[in-house]
């Protein structure tokens, strides 16, 4: 069973995460996004040690298609996104796909 949370974005992004003990991250500088960030992303979907993956929703845009389409629908990883004004419809959406089921199920 995968332990480790791991985090992909900026160094600012990514520093309180490794302050407060993260020791798996992909520090993406802003102006290199659109060439690293889909390795970065890549790389962490695939180490068998990383159970959640971190990064600022503002991100998804820069990533490419099929990239995008992988950490959406990750499972095991799973991708958490933050930041950007998502509300709670997606971190619910998030939840969900985490551990199965919808807590707010109002049936």
């Amino acid at each position: 069973m995968s332990q480790e949370i791991g985090v992909v974005g900026s160094p600012e992004f990514t520093t309180g995460f490794r302050l407060a003990g993260v020791r798996k991250f992909a520090d993406v500088p802003q102006d290199q996004k659109d060439e690293q960030l889909d390795d970065a992303v890549e790389e962490m979907l695939t180490d068998d040690d990383v159970g959640i993956v971190v990064m600022h929703d503002d991100d998804l845009s820069h990533l490419s298609r099929g990239v995008r389409q992988d950490a959406e629908t990750s499972v095991e990883p799973v991708l958490v996104t933050l930041g950007g004004g998502t509300g709670s419809g997606n971190l619910r959406e998030q939840i969900k796909r985490a551990i199965g089921i919808d807590l707010m199920d109002e049936d």
